[in-house]
């Protein structure tokens, strides 16, 4: 995460150099107004996402599977399993439909399961970001200064360095 920092930093002072260069005071504004919420929201998330995982691994509320992928891809309910074969020998056909359909509603999520998994998403990080987003969009529109081309470049520029140095590390 630092480093997605050191790399924001620089992108950001290249846009300022660039705006200096080839635009006016109008271009800085809407770079700036839409480029650092923008980096505000990729880092709330990051944050939001990697609190709520942590707590979940804590919890254990996430399983150590010991399958591999290619397992999970080709069998992805176990359906070849050899422990599910033994079990099965002795079960009619019914028998066994009649429990998978009983472990589907056991496993069946609550609202209150959903809430806490959706944390991630109304996080005060994010939502403090998305709220100075929208005010500075407000602001450059009041002030008749916003420049919607270099405004909607300046918003996706965070996502697209995030994106690209993600590839890298993978």
């Amino acid at each position: 995460m630092r480093n997605a920092i050191v790399v924001l930093i620089i992108v950001d002072f290249i846009i300022v150099i660039m705006s200096y260069l080839f635009g006016d005071d109008h271009w800085l504004i809407n770079t700036q107004m839409a480029f650092i919420p923008a980096s505000l929201v990729m880092f709330g998330s990051m944050l939001s996402y990697k609190s709520m995982v942590q707590s979940r691994l804590n919890v254990g509320a996430i399983p150590d599977d010991d399958r591999d992928t290619l397992d999970k891809v080709e069998d992805p309910y176990e359906l070849y399993d050899e422990t599910v074969d033994e079990v099965s020998k002795d079960k009619t056909l019914v028998e066994v439909v009649k429990e998978e359909r009983a472990n589907l509603k056991k496993s069946r999520r609550s609202i209150w399961q959903t809430t806490k998994d959706s944390k991630a998403s109304f996080s005060f990080y994010r939502l403090g970001a998305y709220i100075l987003l929208i005010m500075g969009f407000f602001y450059l529109n009041n002030n008749n200064i916003l420049d919607i081309p270099i405004y909607l470049l300046s918003l996706s520029i965070p996502s697209i360095v995030m994106v690209v140095m993600l590839i890298r590390k993978s």
